[in-house]
């Protein structure tokens, strides 16, 4: 919702104190002079770009727009009291080596009661696109998992009587060789009995609260990748040592940070065998994060990034149902099983994917 006329005090030497409000925002706001230098950015400001309020602060708000021009006449105009308003879309520019580069926004330039301060609220235009489609996958989840809890019960009752026979057909023949076909009937009805078990196992597990830090759990992933996979890869750390612990089930948040990671190293057989293959793992903190429809001050931010091939476009809007995998072999039950340990923390995850780069963000609320 774009911002009305804004009545602010007189502020010397760029002192933001009396804008704080703006910092309940989930919007992106700034407080400039007529000719763009920044007096204030909120914090969805700072965590769009990835950068320190003090840092935004010395520079011009034109200094992160492509197209210059119209809010440099939108800005003058407003304070000239040609208009109370302006509106346009722009593109964001983020800093170097952040991802996406740009950011599409619709950009309202509001009056304040000063002449020399103009209020600018950008909104991403991808962010109600996002929201929309965060929605429909926390239904999806829903509904899969009620299928999958239905599916295998229906499947375990008649395994059970499967493995049974075989086990006393076997007790009857004495025939070596055809035992050796009910051991093959034995053995894939435990398999498949494993295969079930792993699909109940989120709904059967209790929710184990705890203090968890973050950082804790990445080194655990990290350890078990490298014995797993000891030649040709490199796990890269980048961590926001600030990061709060939070309450969780830290067995459960392992778990679906080495699902992530342990499917990023398989997709990197290519690379580990030419000894180039590097996976990183990010922590940031993220503010006003909107997950789902609920409103979270503080947030945090795990990135699960590789250089390897990228996700198979095909299967991309499909990764997170069960049973479907991009590698010839896999059970397409480990990212299935990280959203629904996440979920069950309140938070999400998405994915951003492109051959040579691909991007798991885990967004957890934090207290």
């Amino acid at each position: 919702m774009p911002l009305p006329f804004v009545r602010l005090p007189g502020l010397g030497g760029g002192d933001g104190t009396a804008y704080e409000a703006f910092d309940l925002l989930a919007t992106l706001v700034a407080v400039t002079r007529p000719d763009g230098k920044c007096l204030f950015a909120n914090a969805a400001f700072e965590s769009l770009l990835g950068l320190s309020r003090r840092a935004i602060l010395r520079g011009s708000l034109l200094d992160w727009v492509v197209d210059q021009q119209p809010l440099v006449d939108t800005l003058a105009a407003v304070a000239r009291n040609d208009y109370a308003t302006g509106r346009f879309d722009a593109v964001l520019r983020r800093p170097p080596g952040a991802h996406p580069e740009q950011v599409p926004v619709h950009v309202i330039v509001n009056q304040t009661d000063s002449p020399d301060r103009v209020v600018v609220e950008m909104i991403e235009i991808e962010q109600q696109t996002r929201l929309d489609r965060e929605e429909r996958a926390l239904g999806q989840a829903q509904l899969t998992k009620e299928l999958i809890r239905n599916l295998a019960h229906e499947i375990k009752n008649p395994l059970g009587g499967i493995r049974g026979s075989a086990q006393l057909l076997e007790m009857e023949l004495g025939s070596k060789e055809l035992s050796e076909y009910t051991q093959v009937i034995v053995k894939e009805a435990d398999r498949l009995q494993a295969l079930v078990d792993r699909l109940l196992a989120p709904h059967r597990r209790p929710h184990v609260v705890g203090d968890v830090n973050v950082h804790e759990v990445c080194e655990r992933v990290r350890a078990l990748i490298l014995a797993e996979f000891p030649r040709g890869l490199a796990v890269e750390r980048d961590y926001d040592i600030s990061i709060p612990e939070f309450r969780g089930d830290r067995e459960q948040l392992i778990q679906a940070v080495l699902n992530i990671v342990r499917n990023a190293a398989e997709a990197l057989a290519e690379r580990r065998a030419a000894g180039d293959a590097v996976i990183w793992l990010r922590t940031r903190i993220a503010r006003q994060v909107t997950i789902g429809k609920t409103r979270w001050r503080l947030a945090l931010e795990l990135h699960v990034e590789d250089n390897g091939p990228g996700v198979p476009e095909s299967i991309r809007d499909r990764i997170f149902f069960p049973l479907v995998s991009g590698r010839e072999g896999g059970s397409g039950l480990g990212l299935p099983l990280a959203l629904t340990f996440v979920q069950q923390h309140e938070g999400t995850i998405d994915c951003d994917s492109a051959p040579g780069r691909t991007v798991f963000k885990i967004t957890l609320p934090l207290p």
